[in-house]
């Protein structure tokens, strides 16, 4: 009787898990959020700067680096990454302003130079000084012009698959750009799928009632960010002639197969740079922090323990 009753217990929580799990994928999502969170010692926070409220991570002790997401991404996207990172370092992720849970303003502009303006005020609110900044994609744009406007507050720079630069070697996504298609834009599920396979060599496996949430979850965020893309079109900042202002040591790190931002970009990069490293991986894409988090964050410590950038 006893284990007929365990059987009958343990069919129930199955049960109720599936139910769960095909019913409530936002619950799983959140509850794998918390599980990252936990796992990199972050813990969510928010601050204002000016007319925006910025949700935030913190977490771990030691000198301070603060991680920059890309365009259409958000602040748990590092958390992969930084886990590696907090047991040396205090690690600081927001979420770029018109992004995941920081404000989203219609009548503000978020053109890059507005957007590192942004950054910078967080960062003095905070009072972060003398920080190791890390962006990826458009998060690397923002990074570079931080790094190029206040070079006194930065100990080093890394570059991640950074927009901002024009590739001797323009990618697919960079093709439909130049004619007013941004292939990042999810309108639909099916767009979704695009934009994982331009993101990834090996797009993570996601079962299919999470990736119907995450689908519907950007297509709510199309609008807002296709403000954006126009913001960015309409006020265009010369990334490459502010490069010579960076004096911090810089390190790029590039996937090799990235269909977003062709790698010839490192090259362009370097020359602008006075003091920089580069270290393409291979069979990787877009979001080395993301894919392959382990190995980027091994090339990130070596270059903070050469530098000596703490």
């Amino acid at each position: 009787m006893k284990k007929q009753i365990a059987v009958a217990v343990v069919f129930f929580i199955l049960a109720v898990a599936a139910i769960v799990y095909v019913a409530f994928p936002g619950a799983l999502y959140n509850a794998e959020i918390a599980r990252a969170r936990c796992a990199a010692g972050l813990d969510r926070k928010t601050v204002t700067v000016g007319d925006h409220e910025i949700a935030y991570l913190d977490g771990g002790t030691g000198p301070t680096v603060v991680l920059l997401h890309g365009y259409g991404s958000e602040k748990d996207h590092w958390a992969r990454f930084a886990k590696y990172l907090t047991p040396s370092y205090r690690v600081v992720v927001p979420d770029v302003p018109g992004f995941g849970e920081s404000s989203k303003i219609e009548s503000l502009s978020y053109d890059m130079k507005s957007q590192a303006q942004r950054i910078e005020r967080f960062m003095d609110i905070l009072s972060l000084e003398k920080i190791n900044l890390v962006g990826n994609s458009m998060g690397g744009f923002i990074a570079a012009v931080v790094a190029a406007d206040v070079p006194e507050k930065i100990a080093s720079l890394c570059l991640m698959d950074s927009s901002g630069v024009t590739p001797p070697r323009k990618s697919e996504f960079q093709l439909a750009w130049e004619k007013g298609e941004n292939l990042l834009l999810v309108k639909s599920p099916a767009d979704f799928d695009r934009m994982m396979a331009l993101n990834f060599v090996e797009p993570p496996f996601i079962p299919a009632p999470l990736k119907g949430y995450l689908a519907e979850k950007s297509m709510r965020s199309s609008a807002f960010n296709r403000k954006i893309e126009m913001d960015r079109r309409s006020h265009p900042l010369d990334l490459e002639s502010m490069l010579g202002r960076i004096t911090a040591p810089v390190l790029i790190i590039w996937g090799d197969n990235d269909r977003i931002l062709d790698k010839s970009a490192v090259p362009v990069f370097q020359k602008g740079l006075a003091r920089s490293s580069a270290v393409i991986m291979e069979n990787c894409g877009h979001a080395p922090m993301f894919e392959r988090p382990g190995e980027t964050a091994v090339h990130y410590l070596e270059f903070l323990q050469k530098t000596g950038a703490r």
